[in-house]
């Protein structure tokens, strides 16, 4: 929306200069894009008037005037336009005048003709209007005045960039409306009286889309002279904002829409057939546009027709048929109100954007039509002339607009702003916003505030946000304090020795694996092939029958999504899983106990298919070696250790409990080969599931003196029973080695020749070393004979020959 800041302060006079007026309508939300003069900087401009125009004697384009400026003597200057003639008051750039760009005006001859001077056009003034001569003012002006106090060129048009809610600024009443606000400054509306009819001729009005249009006002106007020109200071105010002059009704209409913020439209009363229809249109309907362009409609647009055409596209353009043109001497003038969501989108889906439908899309009050339609008849009688008849036409108060009343409560509006604003202000600000305060006391049922009722004009006052933006704003953001927030800074709680799941799933993608996701849902006759003897949590409402079931692990899901692979050629498989199973527990909250897991799955060869590798298949000791990474970031893999074990699912022999701490926590082996076929997996297939609790805890590195002194090796032979298991023989002499003993593992395993039947020989490489001398044979053979000694009594071992 652009704006004649001079035109503003005929409404409201606030007590600042134009930068000031820019800032304060910028902060108060309605940001300005530019502000600029409305006129270029000249002087020495003055009134005149074309007293005598001849023919210039040797040049057929020029002419020879004299121009009476209100002094003792008549100038004489040489004009080229065409439009020059005896009688025209003009503007003369007298001789020391300097005009727009630094020109200077000084005497000169034109075909050796004096010219004591320049009439001007708009152009030469900077003036932005497309003319073909000189400027031609009204006529009785006084002569010798300046031009530009004449027509107030001392002004700017600040140009205002509004938001999609703020469609009451749309129009010098409601910026003069918020500037009031803005300054405490009372706004002095223009004196509005009601036109008398002298005629009774009237159109009859019907309204057969209410929803759409629920007031629609029309007023005849006869003999009126559409030849008469605007008067410059109407052309001024259009000029200033953005909108050019075009023959008077228009710019009547024009102004009206700019001053009170209603479009109107004037349709030719000879054009309209019977009386006026406010309707939808019919689908496929045509319609020339004033344009020229030709509108095929459809049914959801809304037109003004007559009993046998539409005559304009309601609140967005007019149609040609029914125009206003030269041969025009009876009018129609139309003030209505039209439903934002009616109008909203219909302009671009034709192409189209205009003032009209900007302002209507968007919403315009709608008590306005009838002073509207006072203002345009006393402007149209002033200027054109006319006999007025009677308003007239037809509303559904039902469909009118309705007020809302919006309660603000005391506390909320602290609580968004950060500052407490004066009651008082809070029901000053409101008030001069237009809105009717009444005060809410504070009780029970409902806090201390205040109901406001939003006027007409604020389509976008609907919830108690919205009040506080107001009184916010209104009030001035730059007025608030600026308090520094208050906050209690916290570490956060972070243990260096908590193992990342991040960490575990970039191992296992470091050897082969990929992560699957896979359903909580499962279907529960599968799952108990998996996990019998458990019943899960039934789901009331399922998906599908077959996702029924809240899953008791992980193993059901990815052997599914293995047989999904390999039934797409996938033969190698290699994937893993983090997430919760969910086991039904009495004492638990919600009678569930939700535990994170890891688990994962191998299948197919060892590795991917090379001519120079050999194809085998996975074993369980493949995924047992993935395992025991995963357990190793844990830093503490002594910790753990794996026992034989039976599980429904898993093929015995080659299955074995994950312990730590004497307490199971999870589960590794190869799949039952019943299990196999009823899942219809292809081949051997090993998995583990172990609980995320087990192994989300690191042991943090500690630092020790390296020792100087040299590391011993001993590597001892015994001889134990078969079903003896190796990793217990490892903890035993560990745990037996005392002080010196640094590390102990086992290199060689042997069953035959040498070795009793049902014994195994167990080689065992024991490391000691010391921090503060080197050892001495004593030592060493004490250390070892301590091991041994254990292993005896513990094992039954004996050294091997």
């Amino acid at each position: 929306m652009k704006f004649s800041e001079s035109w503003l302060r005929e409404w409201v006079k606030p007590a600042i200069n134009s930068e000031e007026l820019a800032h304060q309508i910028t902060m108060a939300g309605l940001e300005v894009d530019e502000v600029a003069p409305v006129a270029g900087e000249f002087t020495g401009v003055k009134v005149g008037k074309v007293v005598e125009c001849g023919q210039h004697p040797d040049a057929d384009k020029l002419q020879v005037t004299k121009i009476d400026i209100g002094e003792e003597e008549l100038l004489d200057i040489v004009c080229g336009a065409s439009n020059c003639r005896l009688g025209l008051t003009v503007a003369v750039a007298t001789v020391g005048a300097v005009l727009p760009g630094n020109f200077k005006i000084k005497k000169a001859k034109l075909r050796g003709v004096p010219s004591h001077g320049m009439l001007c056009s708009f152009s030469e003034l900077g003036i932005d209007v497309e003319s073909d001569g000189i400027l031609e003012l009204p006529e009785g002006t006084a002569l010798g005045m300046d031009v530009r106090e004449l027509l107030e060129l001392n002004d700017v048009a600040i140009d205002v960039d509004l938001t999609a809610n703020r469609a009451d600024c749309f129009s010098i009443r409601g910026l003069a409306r918020e500037v009031g606000v803005l300054n405490r400054a009372d706004v002095t509306e223009p004196v509005i009286d009601a036109v008398a009819p002298s005629i009774d001729d009237t159109v009859s009005v019907e309204i057969k889309a209410t929803d759409a249009c629920p007031r629609y006002l029309g007023r005849v106007v006869k003999n009126v002279n559409v030849k008469a020109e605007s008067p410059i200071w109407m052309q001024e105010k259009l000029r200033r904002c953005g909108i050019r002059s075009i023959d008077p009704i228009v710019d009547i209409t024009n102004f009206v829409m700019l001053e009170q913020g209603q479009p109107m439209h004037a349709f030719d009363l000879s054009k309209i057939d019977g009386g006026i229809v406010v309707r939808l249109a019919e689908q496929g309907e045509k319609l020339t546009l004033l344009d020229g362009n030709e509108a095929e409609l459809n049914n959801k647009t809304l037109v003004i027709a007559d009993h046998t055409k539409a005559l304009a596209i309601a609140g967005i353009f007019g149609g040609k048929d029914s125009g206003v043109t030269t041969e025009t001497t009876d009018v129609l003038l139309e003030a209505a109100f039209f439903a934002p969501d009616h109008i909203r989108g219909r302009a671009r889906a034709y192409g189209l954007h205009t003032d009209s439908s900007l302002r209507f899309e968007r919403g315009v009050d709608s008590t306005l039509q009838a002073a509207a339609m006072e203002r345009a008849t006393q402007l149209l009688v002033e200027i054109c002339g006319g006999e007025v008849a009677p308003v007239n036409g037809s509303e559904s108060e039902a469909d009118l607009p309705k007020a809302n009343v919006v309660a603000l409560r005391r506390t909320k509006l602290d609580s968004l702003l950060g500052h407490e604003i004066p009651s008082e202000d809070v029901v000053e600000i409101l008030t001069r916003l237009g809105c009717n305060v009444s005060v809410v006391e504070d009780s029970k049922t409902t806090d201390a505030g205040w109901t406001a009722t939003s006027p007409a004009w604020r389509f976008d006052i609907a919830i108690e946000q919205d009040l506080i933006e107001e009184v916010g704003r209104i009030y001035g953001y730059d007025n608030i304090p600026n308090q520094a927030p208050v906050a209690a800074l916290k570490m956060n709680d972070h243990k260096e020795a908590n193992q990342p799941l991040k960490r575990v799933r970039d191992l296992l993608v470091d050897r082969g694996y990929h992560e699957a996701i896979t359903y909580s849902f499962v279907e529960p006759e599968q799952q108990k092939l998996v996990v019998p003897g458990v019943e899960p949590l039934i789901l009331p409402f399922p998906i599908s029958a077959d996702m029924s079931a809240m899953r008791l692990g992980l193993i059901q899901g990815l052997l599914n999504t293995v047989v999904h692979n390999q039934k797409r050629q996938q033969s190698r498989v290699r994937l893993f899983e983090s997430g919760l199973r969910f086991i039904p527990e009495a004492s638990a909250e919600n009678g569930m106990r939700q535990e994170m897991m890891l688990a994962g799955v191998i299948a197919g060869t060892r590795g991917e298919e090379h001519w120079d590798i050999d194809t085998n298949t996975v074993d369980f000791f493949d995924l047992k070696g993935d395992l025991e990474a995963v357990l190793e970031l844990s830093a503490n893999e002594i910790a753990y250790s794996f026992k034989s074990a039976n599980h429904p699912a898993l093929h015995p022999g080659q299955t074995a409990a994950i312990v730590v701490d004497g307490k199971e926590v999870g589960i590794i082996g190869t799949v039952h080969p019943e299990l196999e076929r009823k899942f219809g997996l292809n081949g051997r297939t090993i998995v583990f599931e172990i609980e995320w609790a087990a192994i989300n805890t690191r042991v943090l590195p500690e630092a020790v003196a390296v020792s100087k002194f040299p590391a011993n090796r001993r590597d001892i032979a015994v001889v134990v029973d078969e079903a003896a298991a190796s990793g217990d023989i490892v903890e035993a002499c560990i745990a037996a080695g005392g002080e010196f003993l640094t590390d102990a593992k086992l290199f060689d395993v042997y069953v035959g020749k040498g070795v009793e039947e049902g014994k195994k020989s167990l080689a065992i490489a024991l490391s000691l070393q010391s921090v503060e001398r080197t050892l001495e044979d004593a030592d060493i053979s004490g250390a070892v004979d301590s091991i041994v000694a254990v292993l005896a009594e513990r094992f039954g071992a004996s050294l091997r020959d």
